[in-house]
């Protein structure tokens, strides 16, 4: 299992429009950092999602913990904010570096 830490500003734009009165970051915008910070520390190329999960909502400020494992075909991952599960799910890995 391989950790990270996954930061987004507590200022991401994403926030500003999602939802007015209790920002939440949108799902994509989680799935996006955790894709390239696993391309970027497995060294490989992810070619689409497999599987998602959304637990708990993410908040402004809110340090975000990536944990991950690789197999053959596919990176499994799991969000938190300190010990609460936020989102988990399993991104395909390119099929030229697969086998």
């Amino acid at each position: 299992m391989q950790h990270a830490t996954l930061p987004i500003a507590s200022d991401h734009p994403a926030y500003a429009g999602h939802f007015p009165g209790r920002p939440v970051l949108p799902g994509v915008v989680l799935l996006d950092h955790a894709m390239l910070a696993i391309e970027d520390a497995c060294q490989l190329q992810l070619s689409g999602l497999l599987l998602a999960k959304f637990h708990s909502p993410v908040s402004p400020g809110q340090a975000l913990r990536l944990e991950f494992r690789q197999d053959a075909a596919a990176v499994a991952f799991t969000l938190f904010h300190e010990q609460r599960k936020v989102a988990d799910g399993k991104f395909a890995i390119a099929v030229e570096q697969a086998g």
